[in-house]
């Protein structure tokens, strides 16, 4: 009868030990869990992106007026002909 008894006590203990074990994991990770959503930093609202600027008309307006001002500065002798054919080129072929 000994044997036995010595046998269920070992039993108990072991039982008993890992019902605590488990428990004491359970509430440790609770804590965790909570600390984590506690430090947790919040959404940031990010404003959607500007749309994209390729209005044509608008192009076509400055190429224009730079055309008029490359026009005037011939006139007025700023730059000769090469220069200007240069220029002129660089704005309409972008």
């Amino acid at each position: 009868m000994g044997l036995l008894r010595g046998v269920a006590r070992t039993a108990v203990v072991a039982g008993t030990a890992t019902a605590v074990s488990n428990r004491v994991s359970r509430r440790q990770a609770g804590r965790w869990a909570a600390q984590e959503q506690q430090y947790a930093p919040e959404p940031q609202y990010v404003p959607p992106p500007p749309p994209a600027a390729a209005a044509p008309d608008n192009d076509m307006e400055s190429k224009l007026a730079q055309l008029k001002e490359l026009g005037d500065l011939k006139e007025a002798g700023v730059l000769n002909e090469a220069e200007f054919e240069q220029q002129k080129n660089r704005i309409l072929n972008g």
